[in-house]
């Protein structure tokens, strides 16, 4: 996954990058479902999960600020020594795919409601400045691209899911418990 590990993490994720990732898990599985009841609703439930969706973003946008932070001065442990070099290839490519789509979500959503002329909200009456000029044609870009980034997100969550259970449940070859705990 990452060449520079950390001598002293061994086998295991350290605890910072756990919490991290189980965190964002959390909070992006809320978000790709609040974004499909977003889309199915056109009540006053809308604004509801709006008004979740949007700091829950921006929330997950900081999160995967610090975690890539964490990723890149603690490193990752190895990948099993009989890992075949496809596996190691995808694990390396969905693993930095997980990491673009995290960081493109949230910016997307947060450019796309700029161009819209609404302000992204959080706590209270703070507001997010806008990252994008208002304007309908980008705001029609911005929110296809949002749209079809999270079926990309969705479908990169899934493999992920299949391939840690692949891990933990087939193989039994410990990457699924470095990022479930400490232990051996």
């Amino acid at each position: 996954m990452n060449q520079s590990v950390d001598q002293t993490q061994g086998t295991h994720f350290s605890l910072p990058a756990r919490v991290l990732h189980w965190l964002m898990a959390a909070g992006i599985l809320a978000m790709l479902f609040i974004g499909v009841g977003m889309v199915a609703s056109v009540s006053e439930q809308h604004t509801w999960l709006l008004t979740i969706h949007k700091p829950l973003g921006a929330t997950l946008l900081l999160l995967v600020c610090l975690r890539l932070i964490v990723r890149l001065v603690k490193g990752t442990p190895p990948l099993p020594a009989d890992l075949p070099a496809w596996q190691r290839s995808a694990a390396l490519a969905s693993h930095w795919l997980l990491y673009l789509l995290m960081f493109a979500m949230p910016l997307i959503g947060w450019a796309m409601v700029s161009a819209s002329g609404t302000p992204v909200t959080l706590i209270g009456a703070w507001a997010l400045p806008a990252i994008a000029p208002e304007n309908a044609g980008v705001f029609a870009v911005l929110r296809a691209a949002h749209r079809y980034l999270a079926y990309l997100l969705f479908a990169t969550v899934l493999l992920h899911l299949a391939a840690g259970l692949f891990h933990g449940l087939i193989r039994r070859d410990g990457v699924l418990r470095s990022m479930l705990s400490n232990r051996a």
